[in-house]
């Protein structure tokens, strides 16, 4: 014991334990630039601005787009005077008013409407179909040229 009191006053004496002069602290810093993560890039697309271009009671020209959909989901059928598109474009087919109209709509029996929408409906629910259509105006003062012979 009388050995370990003169080595704890020998260090203290020499400054090794506690010493006043003060310490340096080293900090390592990184090598490298850090780059980031490069997953999740996706989803900045812009819209596809799917919707109805014409609304009810608007007048239109032939040609006119009406209503945008995709492929796959027909929101909007094709009515009177109205034209679908092979991306399913619904446009006029003449100059009129565009109405818009829901019917009642029942699948055939053995359809896969039938089979796959039917069972997870209530009992006795309706559906319904929206249709869009062109009521063409009448035009006035029109005339066909006839070859003269």
């Amino acid at each position: 014991i009388t050995a370990l009191q003169s080595l704890l006053t020998n260090l203290l004496e020499w400054g090794i334990l506690f010493s006043q002069t003060p310490t340096v602290v080293l900090t390592r810093f990184a090598s490298k630039k850090s780059g980031g993560s490069s997953k999740n890039l996706g989803g900045k697309s812009a819209g596809r601005r799917y919707g109805y271009k014409k609304q009810d009671g608007n007048f239109v020209h032939a040609g006119n787009i009406l209503a945008t959909q995709r492929k796959g989901l027909m929101r909007w059928q094709p009515g009177a005077h109205v034209g679908i598109g092979t991306n399913k474009t619904l446009y006029a087919l003449e100059d009129g008013i565009v109405r818009f109209t829901k019917e009642v709509y029942i699948p055939l029996p053995r359809s896969a409407e039938a089979r796959d929408v039917i069972p997870k409906l209530p009992k006795g629910a309706i559906l319904y179909k929206t249709f869009i259509n062109v009521v063409p105006i009448k035009q006035e003062n029109t005339f066909k040229l006839v070859d003269m012979v």
